[in-house]
Formats: structure tokens, C-alpha cells, sequence
């Protein structure tokens, strides 16, 4: 599962900067990859996992803005088109599992 937090935090205030400038070190912090400036993702290796980082971004949430949260499936991550200018760019594959037995 790929979990994406999508943001729009104010900027205004100092308060209110600072408050956006520690969500997104927080979310950083708890293995989040920026991949647009308000929008972040993560891997998670099961929807217990997802379930953990969920809880966590709701004790994170600044006190203003909106904070959206969405769950994807590694086939419909792969199923994603990127492009950089002109130029398609392929997705990152999902991070390996470890298996222990």
C-alpha cells in the first residue's frame, strides 16, 4: 500500500508557518518522501501498518488547513504516469520486504 498526504496549510501568520513547516518535518520524521511540495507518500507493507501512520499524522495535524489522506494499492501506484516536462519518467518501484522466517 502507498499512503499519500495531500495538504494546504496557511501561510500568513508566523505561528502559522511554523506550525506547516513542522508538518512537514514530522511527516519526514516518519518515513514520508516529499513529492510535490504539499504532497507526500510513504510505503507501507500492510494496512495495519497504513493504519499506524494514519493514527500518528491525526497527532501530528496543525491547528488550521486541510490535510487529506490517501491509500493506494502498489498496482494502482504502478499504474501512475509521471512526467518531467515533456519527458515521461517512470515510478519508483516499491520498496523490497524483507522476509524472515
Amino acid at each position: 500500500m502507498w499512503l499519500f498526504v495531500f495538504f494546504d496549510l496557511p501561510v500568513t501568520l508566523k505561528t502559522d508557518r511554523c506550525n506547516a513547516a513542522r508538518f512537514r518535518k514530522d511527516l519526514e520524521k516518519d518515513g514520508f518522501t516529499m513529492m510535490q511540495f504539499s504532497i507526500y507518500n510513504r510505503h507501507c507493507a500492510s494496512r495495519e501498518s497504513m493504519d499506524v501512520h494514519v493514527r500518528r499524522i491525526r497527532k501530528l495535524l496543525p491547528p488550521r488547513g486541510l490535510v487529506s489522506i490517501l491509500s493506494v494499492t502498489d498496482k494502482q501506484f504502478g499504474d501512475m504516469i509521471n512526467f518531467w516536462g515533456k519527458i515521461e519518467r517512470k515510478n519508483d518501484h516499491p520498496p523490497q520486504q524483507l522476509e524472515l522466517f
